[in-house]
């Protein structure tokens, strides 16, 4: 008979990470489901918004068939919103003394950060899902294919995840869940609302213009629309790829270096 082969060390490290991993992200994904309210309150908003604007406001907006033009911005909104559960839940966690026991036991110490941020890639899963029938009820119709809508739906994604781990850092900075939600929203509304999400570019004052074309969320939300109105885009998914990968190498040491040092 054949030796039972060994794992190395480094593949046993490797092994026990990604199951401490998994269980951290199983964890807060049953918090979510013993609370479900978390996941109402985060699908009213970005509900509300798409009623807003398809019925309250894009009247004055002049962008033929704005729906369509709306729902990819209210999407690529929606995801980094979300995004910015990752520093809500790890002040939560850090506030009840939650981390602290955690390290107290024999687990890998990436498990709290990438199980955080991946349970919150997962919850975003739903809403993009939710998001995108409610656009379809109001009158979305994507022109592309049901493959060019999936890339759109991973790339959105992707951008969201890679800010996580900046928000991973926030969380762990902020002394509590509500301190780290107001140092997000700075951050996220200048992006967000200075970019063509909801309006053309080209309607905004001169001096905002140079920002809002060249700011990640522009390339992420031109990309998106592109791909599911089967529009051209120029270089924006190369750009957005570009943005989320080195979004990743820069945030993700910061939150691990906050980490190491909070607990």
């Amino acid at each position: 008979m054949n030796p039972t082969p060994t794992l190395a060390p480094e593949q046993h490290r490797l092994l026990w990470a990604v199951r401490d991993i998994r269980t951290i992200t199983t964890r807060n994904l049953l918090n979510l489901v013993r609370i479900p309210v978390q996941v109402v309150f985060s699908l009213i908003q970005p509900v509300m918004f798409v009623i807003l604007f398809r019925y309250v406001l894009g009247g004055a907006i002049p962008v033929p068939h704005y729906v369509n033009y709306l729902i990819p911005g209210v999407l690529v909104q929606t995801t980094i919103f979300g995004s910015v559960g990752t520093a809500i839940g790890l002040a939560e966690d850090l506030q009840r003394g939650l981390i602290e026991r955690f390290r107290a036991l024999p687990m890998a110490r990436m498990a709290m950060l990438a199980g955080r941020t991946v349970s919150d890639l997962l919850r975003n899963v739903i809403v993009v899902i939710t998001i995108s029938l409610v656009g379809l009820l109001v009158g979305f119709r994507p022109s592309g294919t049901f493959i060019n809508y999936l890339e759109a739906c991973l790339l959105m994604l992707l951008f969201a995840y890679a800010l996580s781990w900046g928000f991973a850092f926030i969380g762990l900075a902020a002394p509590n869940s509500e301190a780290a939600q107001a140092m997000t929203f700075p951050l996220i509304f200048p992006l967000t609302f200075a970019s063509s999400a909801f309006v053309p570019v080209a309607t905004m004052p001169g001096w905002l213009k140079p920002f809002a074309q060249n700011q990640p969320v522009t390339q992420v939300v031109d990309a998106v629309r592109g791909l599911m109105l089967g529009l051209p885009h120029g270089q924006s998914t190369w750009i957005t790829l570009a943005w989320a990968t080195g979004a990743v190498i820069v945030l993700a040491p910061f939150a691990v270096r906050k980490y190491r040092r909070v607990t």
